[in-house]
């Protein structure tokens, strides 16, 4: 997620579930190539498994990330043809690619061709009035050909004029029947369901009908929800961590991040929801909201913030 799944986050949601796969924020094939590519690709090794969510339209151009990508060690490469936002279209890459079957085919055949990990796309079921059944069946099967067998597939479609990116995710209306008809039609490739998750009991319902789920809001504004997700769906028998084992783990990645001159507030903007639905959740927000922007704030701020929660 655009400015949200940044290498703190990750870090962050690793300490709370050991297998959950995570996937960086989009980022252009613009911003690798022709910007400082360290700084986007960098991450935690703890931060494993990890996708890096690529965003752009010309083969040669993604083939050349994909190997940058792969170089860093990521453990996949994924292709975002699903963000339907005006500064995205503007690049012709993300939602109105799927316009454009072929040309994402021939974008993911060039990045097959150029790395050995996975490569995989994050689709909608359809862009403005183009939302048919078939035309999806056609885009999943045209890009399946050139070598893709895992399809993210937002369950909304996109509408490219007339709404922002955040009513594209709240306003057409959600249609997982028509994820699981793809799942039916296309046994063989992996179908991933994204969109309205907002808890494990309802990713168990939707994985008996396809093969995985991703979740994205709900997981940042309330990220304990991944606490249970390795007994869950991974069979780890390992007891899951406290919240408070989790900051206690998470404070010497902040002290070490300060040293190197991170602000704290690029931090702790990612850890606000831990304590979502605890007592003194509020406080906990409200302290480290105002006080981890001001100078030289230092992980005392989240040690003052945690004793209003212990307290």
């Amino acid at each position: 997620m655009l400015d949200w799944t940044d290498r703190h986050c990750r870090y962050f949601h690793r300490l709370i579930s050991r297998k959950t796969w995570l996937y960086t924020e989009m980022v252009t094939t613009g911003a690798l190539l022709h910007g400082d590519p360290t700084r986007f690709l960098q991450f935690n090794p703890a931060e494993h498994p990890l996708a890096f969510q690529l965003g752009g339209s010309h083969p040669q151009e993604l083939a050349n990330c994909a190997r940058m990508i792969e170089g860093f060690g990521y453990d996949e490469v994924n292709l975002n043809v699903g963000c339907p936002s005006d500064r995205v279209q503007n690049g012709r890459f993300g939602a109105c690619l799927m316009a454009e079957p072929e040309l994402v085919a021939e974008c993911v055949a060039a990045m097959q061709q150029a790395v050995s990990i996975p490569v995989t796309v994050k689709c909608r079921i359809g862009i403005d009035d183009r939302d048919s059944y078939e035309e999806l069946a056609h885009f999943v099967a045209t890009v399946a050909d050139a070598g893709c067998s895992t399809f993210i597939v937002h369950a909304r479609k996109a509408w490219l004029s007339g709404l922002s990116p955040k009513q594209n995710r709240e306003i057409p209306p959600l249609r997982y029947d028509v994820v699981y008809q793809i799942k039916k039609d296309f046994p063989q490739l992996e179908i991933v369901l994204n969109g309205g998750i907002t808890s494990l009991d309802q990713a168990d319902t939707v994985m008996h009908h396809v093969d995985g789920v991703m979740v994205g809001r709900e997981v940042y504004h309330n990220p304990y929800i991944l606490a249970e997700v390795d007994s869950r769906f991974f069979a780890d028998t390992r007891q899951p961590k406290s919240r408070l084992e989790i900051m206690r783990l998470m404070l010497p990645y902040i002290q070490q991040q300060l040293k190197a001159g991170v602000r704290l507030s690029n931090i702790s903007r990612h850890i606000l929801g831990l304590f979502h639905g605890v007592a003194g959740a509020r406080g906990w927000r409200r302290h480290i909201s105002e006080n981890a922007c001001k100078p030289g704030a230092d992980e005392q701020v989240i040690l003052d913030a945690l004793n209003l929660i212990i307290h």
